[in-house]
């Protein structure tokens, strides 16, 4: 708000500024969902600015009841303008809005589109036409005074949501020179990384670099300069009204749905945290009754401004709203006469809930998921599985169903046992130990010279249709047995990927070392014909006997391996000499160096092969395949075709379209260049291109990973006469306590102050506002010096709280 001081002059002098004012879900699609409805994320289930973010579920069961509804069944003519929900596609408006104009998808400030009351309009990147903040203003004002003017008596709510100062921050050509020493977002807590007591994405944020530092100046600047665009819309709209005498008979409020960090923590941008920065929100509200210039302490959340506004207009305040009208706390306090000793102070919350993230799932037998096992990265949960015994076996125990094998690129992964499997590596680790040395398949030729390699089937297409099945292959003298790979291995971009065949298998001998493929055998010896075929290419033998045992660790440097647990050890002289130390640190970034110049190397070669690629031959058609059906021949065994049953089926192409989601995720990055990736982490990257309006970025490119998809919880924010703490549960179980009245930039993390009365009470509050349903559960009113002590708590002991 410093920025804004014609916005500051309206609403404070004129109007009653709530200094605690609060979003209970920080992030985009969450937040707004809990302004349209009145309810808390857990009552929506708008979870994420992605799960059920405008859905068909949140469109059946939710959107027919926003305060937009209730206003226009009262006789209200409703407007909206501006950006509405993060996934809104624009095929339909809303009910309840007369007049609708709304941005399709997420936050842009020119080349968009709009719904215009169900018509897409598409803008482009002239300033005074297409610049969403002032078409959003410009819009507003003209349909309130066409209003007026047309139905001079009817009331009118309209919203003005701007996407200011949301991404990509590009703020009005005039304002692109403002504020060139913008630093109001160095606070205390500015870079204080790495947070060892805080939960893991803070222990694992360390300090920014020099240029992730110089890039939060500029975003805090840019941010700030569109936000002078904000502030002209408002002075504009007061004017408006007051230009129609409609001021004094006019509620304003001004908020947003939630704050921001810009370097906190060692986070260089972003939302969704727990903490100050991100939960509070500017809150300032003028009109009818309203006593100017009041500065209010009371708590004040998003979720109470749909009750707000029904109340404000007459309507009844539906029960199911998690949230409740702030009217009551506009009132004046009068003298209190000699009548009114007794009169009770207001009642209103002094706590409330800020979550974040999905549920728990349910199990079969309808419990839910430990916290622990559910929703750490799933990284970490196969690392802790592969600490148990039973997983460390090669499915030798009996009744054992997972083994644990770490792959060639030292990552540990979960293979499920199958009958026989005893002594035998888990199908993808096998496929791709076998693919080091050996040639997979032998190439087919048609009449027209077109190379469609074992039955046409492309590892670098993935578009196969149709899986054929296995044939077992009799024995070979020289492998004692035989198994099925579940996977194909190609390379790309100088990585190794299995491509999961799943109920097509080729056989891997369970030795290996030297690999060479049987090509000189003729078709049909050893196998009997049939009109299908397999399609997965000649057999290979082994062509020693040695046996491929696991490798116990990785050799990453040559002072340093991976074990089998995920653990680093190097040997000991590192641990002792700093001198050492600090020349192998040297020797690995000049190694990471090499790598990237190397990687770069690649990609122009990419590039190249792109520009070269010859044309594609219709391999996969079906004349083709007709065609050339005898030539297909696998050198072993009966072929069959893939029989599967139903239930079967439906769950396989569940599991393919999920694999193959994540490889396009993976080839997109590589497309675009974007090796901006840290396991479990929400990365973002940032270039000279990325801004297209001033002022410019010139410092180059860089990486940043800020946040996490799975980072789930569930806090308790206290503000009262004499406690003003954040106490936060994490789905991982770990623990965060804050008293911000010693603390106010949330440095240090004081759970371990507490004594166990304080924690279970705390957790028992928590507990009771994530499973509340309407204002009455939602809100436990408590006076101002009701909750001065947690010794009270007589309930059962909590013991699953970890520090």
């Amino acid at each position: 708000m410093q920025a804004m001081n014609k916005t500051r002059r309206i609403m404070e002098q004129g109007g009653t500024h709530f200094s605690n004012a609060f979003s209970t879900t920080p992030m985009c699609c969450p937040s707004r969902s809990s302004i349209l409805t009145g309810k808390y994320v857990h009552n929506h289930h708008t979870y994420t600015n992605n799960e059920n973010c405008s859905s068909p579920s949140w469109q059946a069961h939710h959107e027919p009841h926003t305060f937009a509804v209730h206003l226009n069944n009262s006789g209200y003519r409703t407007a909206f303008f501006g950006k509405y929900l993060n996934e809104y596609n624009g095929s339909y408006v809303p009910p309840g809005w007369k007049e609708w104009v709304a941005l399709v998808k997420n936050s842009r400030f020119y080349n968009y589109s709009l719904c215009r009351n169900g018509v897409r309009e598409k803008h482009g990147n002239n300033y005074p036409k297409d610049y969403l903040t002032d078409l959003i203003t410009d819009d507003s004002i003209n349909y309130f005074r066409a209003s007026k003017r047309m139905f001079p008596h009817r009331p009118v709510m309209m919203v003005m949501s701007h996407a200011a100062p949301h991404g990509p921050e590009d703020s009005a050509p005039q304002y692109s020179t403002a504020f060139p020493n913008a630093s109001q977002h160095i606070t205390p807590s500015y870079n204080h990384a790495p947070n060892q007591d805080k939960h893991w994405i803070l222990r694992y944020t360390g300090a920014m670099k020099p240029i992730h530092m110089q890039f939060t100046n500029m975003l805090q600047r840019r941010r700030m300069q569109t936000l002078l665009s904000v502030d002209d819309s408002v002075e504009k709209v007061y004017n408006m009204l007051l230009e129609t005498g409609e001021l004094d008979n006019t509620y304003i409020i001004y908020t947003s749905d939630h704050g921001y960090h810009i370097g906190q923590f060692g986070l260089v941008k972003g939302k969704s945290m727990p903490y100050e920065f991100d939960i509070r929100v500017p809150f300032y509200i003028r009109g009818p009754n309203v006593e100017p210039g009041a500065i209010n302490s009371h708590l004040v959340l998003n979720i109470d401004l749909a009750p707000t506004m029904l109340d404000m207009a007459g309507a009844d305040i539906p029960s199911d709203m998690d949230g409740k009208s702030i009217l009551k706390l506009l009132d004046t306090d009068k003298p209190v006469n000699r009548f009114q000793l007794n009169k009770k102070g207001k009642m209103w919350r002094d706590s409330f809930l800020v979550e974040r993230g999905k549920p728990l799932h349910k199990r079969a037998d309808g419990k839910d998921m430990a916290q622990e096992e559910n929703f750490l990265p799933k990284y970490q949960r196969v690392k802790d599985l592969c600490q148990k015994a039973e997983y460390q076996t090669s499915c030798e125990q009996p009744g054992q169903k997972w083994q644990c094998v770490e792959d060639p690129s030292g990552k540990l992964r979960l293979y499920k046992c199958k009958p026989g499997m005893a002594s035998l590596y888990a199908p993808r680790m096998q496929a791709l130990m076998a693919s080091a040395g050996s040639q997979m398949y032998r190439g087919v030729s048609n009449s027209d010279d077109c190379d469609c390699g074992p039955l046409g089937f492309k590892t670098t297409g993935l578009k196969r249709k149709k899986l054929l099945t296995k044939k077992k292959l009799k024995s070979s003298k020289s492998v004692s047995k035989n198994r099925w790979a579940r996977s194909i291995p190609f390379e790309l971009d100088g990585d190794l990927y299995a491509v999961d065949l799943e109920e097509g298998y080729r056989p891997v001998g369970t030795t290996n070392t030297s690999w060479t493929a049987d090509a000189g055998r003729e078709p049909g010896v050893g196998e009997e014909d049939n009109e299908e075929f397999s399609g997965m290419g000649v057999t290979v033998r082994p062509t020693t006997s040695n046996s491929l045992n696991p490798p116990s660790s990785l050799k990453v440097t040559y002072r340093c391996s991976i074990l089998l647990n995920d653990t680093v050890r190097c040997d000991g002289g590192l641990y002792k000499s700093l001198q050492a130390w600090k020349d192998h640190k040297l020797h690995i970034e000049h190694e990471i160096e090499t790598l990237q110049t190397k990687i770069k190397n690649l990609r122009e070669v990419k590039g190249h092969l792109k520009k070269v690629r010859p044309e594609e031959c219709q391999c996969n058609s079906p004349s083709y395949l007709f065609k050339n059906k005898g030539a297909f021949r696998l050198h072993a065994g009966h072929i069959h075709s893939l029989k599967m049953p139903s239930k079967q089926k439906k769950q396989w192409m569940m599991k393919e379209q999920k694999r193959r989601k994540k490889l396009r995720k993976l080839l997109k990055r590589l497309r675009n260049n974007d090796t901006c990736s840290m396991p479990g982490l929400t990365c973002f990257t940032h270039d000279n291109q990325h801004w297209q309006t001033a002022p410019f970025w010139t410092m180059g490119p860089f990486c940043a990973c800020t946040s996490a998809n799975n980072n789930t919880y569930w806090c308790l924010r206290t503000i009262n006469d004499t406690h003003n703490f954040l106490f936060c549960e994490f789905a991982t179980g770990f623990i965060e306590y804050f008293d911000l009245n010693t603390d106010p930039y949330q440095l240090i993390n004081g759970v371990s102050t507490l004594d166990r009365n304080a924690l279970n009470s705390m957790h028992q509050q928590l507990m009771d506002l994530r499973g509340c349903k309407g204002h009455k559960q939602c809100n436990p009113e408590k006076g101002g010096k009701e909750r001065n002590s947690f010794s009270e708590y007589r309930g059962q002991i909590w013991e699953g709280w970890v520090g």
